[in-house]
């Protein structure tokens, strides 16, 4: 169980790096957004430091998660990112498989924060 756990938490942290990384260096084509998309992102745009952070949070939140010692504080950061991601997929993708995906990654990230609870104690006590 060990390494399904270490292979998912790679997996994971590196589809995050990698997503945040394209945030700078642009490097994955994209499909054509729907005018509804247009719309947000274009939003989005208005906010020049938006993306830059998300990105940034996608990179470090993913380092943290690969390395079992950082762990936690990786689940934690990433999952702001993450319920974005799935409110979008679920709201304005609808594409199976973007459901699908960040279905799976985000039952992956809510494994390691219930996985990792007696750490977050001390914040909520």
């Amino acid at each position: 169980m060990k390494i399904i756990k270490f292979i998912l938490c790679l997996l994971f942290g590196l589809m995050f790096i990698n997503a945040g990384l394209n945030k700078f260096f642009n490097y994955i084509p994209m499909e054509k957004p729907t005018p509804e998309q247009m719309k947000l992102f274009a939003a989005f745009g208005e906010i020049h430091w938006l993306m830059p952070l998300v990105g940034l949070v996608e990179v470090v939140g993913g380092l943290l998660f690969i390395f079992p010692k950082t762990r936690a504080l990786g689940a934690i950061v990433i999952l702001p990112v993450m319920v974005g991601i799935v409110v979008h997929v679920f709201t304005m993708d609808k594409s199976p498989m973007g459901m699908s995906i960040a279905g799976v990654l985000f039952l992956i990230n809510l494994w390691m924060i219930i996985d990792n609870k007696e750490k977050y104690k001390a914040l909520v006590s």
